[in-house]
């Protein structure tokens, strides 16, 4: 099925909905945006608001921002900054999120705003997670959902900053697109209060819950300004109370965040409250930011860890940003027989019934949706 595919495919159709024309008009109706009130946060005493959306609960004071610099207090109402600003779209494979176990293959408009409620020294995307001025086009929900089906994808994910931060925008758009029969994902530092969990739930199909240095707190608070992970505990909880499929990621940084012990006790804890097949990804570091000076991860490292957390009892672990690596692939946990074989981003070989049980021994495998054959394994962006 797979072995027809070119990994260098792309979609010959061309997004109309920006060309140079309507981005003048984008810019302009940009500029008279209103401003957009905030969800999620409770009026106080001299117009001060409690923000409760992530984490952190900032008290924001009347012209003050919160510490993600996008939800800005405006005279005891608090207001969205970022709404319908997109300052990047791009057409990726679901695999790039990751996620392994969520509709293979398929293909995921995904889109993201300023800003970000962590301040990671080795962030990858710092140059917009980290911007201080406010700055996108304007792309509205129904834009959105409108440049999904143009692009032949099946979802959107809401990605590259911290989606948590503009919520009420990417809530407003994944409620139009479950309407149009589009799933919606979250790539998510998972800081977000439970309260938040549950009022995007019904739109919410999967996320990805990236963590850093094996969820150490001293590792949070010195590289990423993070006073507690609690937080991130409690809404894995929630997520999985509402049903949300779940994948986790680990950066594993070495000298700062590479305990195999301390990332075994994140995977025991993954086991017991979430339980043994959801999948975990252990990421490779590469320099980055403000920590250039420390290596990408070693080969070894990454594989001793892998071993630690099979052994910690979670059935699927894979290792990722190391392209061509067998533990990219997917194996039975009962027999294993390969059942996924991977490149990157590309799914080069598909081993599974049509009910998602193992050939060989009739396992079934944890994979929610269907298989997609788009056959393009490259990102690509539309601005």
């Amino acid at each position: 099925m797979f072995s027809k595919l070119k990994r260098r495919q792309f979609p010959k159709k061309t997004n109309k909905s920006y060309t140079s024309k309507t981005k003048s008009a984008h810019r302009l109706g940009e500029r008279q945006m209103p401003l957009h009130e905030a969800m999620l946060y409770k009026k106080l005493e001299d117009k001060k608001v409690l923000c409760n959306l992530c984490g952190r609960k900032c008290i924001i004071n009347d012209g003050g921002t919160g510490f993600c610099l996008v939800r800005k207090n405006k005279k005891g109402t608090l207001h969205s900054l970022v709404y319908a600003k997109a300052i990047s779209a791009c057409i990726d494979p679901i695999g790039k999120k990751p996620l392994s176990h969520f509709n293979p293959g398929a293909l995921v408009m995904s889109i993201a705003t300023v800003g970000c409620n962590f301040r990671c020294q080795f962030c990858d995307n710092w140059m917009i997670s980290q911007k201080e001025k406010i700055a996108g086009r304007h792309f509205p929900p129904e834009e959105v959902v409108k440049a999904t089906k143009e692009n032949g994808c099946q979802g959107i994910s809401y990605t590259y900053t911290e989606p948590t931060i503009f919520f009420e925008y990417a809530y407003d758009t994944a409620k139009l697109a479950h309407q149009v029969g589009f799933f919606n994902t979250f790539v998510t530092n998972g800081y977000m209060t439970p309260e938040a969990v549950k009022t995007i739930a019904p739109y919410l199909d999967a996320v990805t819950v990236d963590f850093k240095g094996g969820g150490d707190p001293d590792f949070y608070r010195d590289f990423s300004a993070v006073p507690s992970v609690e937080p991130i505990y409690e809404s894995l909880k929630e997520m999985k109370r509402e049903e949300i499929h779940i994948e986790i990621t680990n950066l594993v940084v070495p000298k700062k965040g590479d305990s195999i012990e301390r990332i075994q006790e994140l995977a025991v804890w993954i086991r017991d409250a979430l339980g043994k097949d959801v999948p975990f990804h252990l990421l490779r570091f590469h320099p980055d930011y403000q920590l250039t000076t420390i290596p990408s991860t070693s080969i070894k490292t990454l594989e001793k860890t892998h071993a630690a957390l099979k052994e910690a009892g979670l059935n699927y672990v894979y290792i990722g940003n190391l392209p061509g690596h067998p533990y990219e692939n997917t194996y039975c946990p009962n027999c294993n027989e390969l059942l996924i074989k991977r490149f990157s981003f590309e799914i080069t070989k598909w081993n599974l019934t049509k009910d998602m049980h193992c050939p060989a021994c009739a396992q079934q495998i944890p994979i929610k949706g269907k298989l997609h054959t788009s056959g393009y394994a490259y990102p690509y962006a539309l601005f």
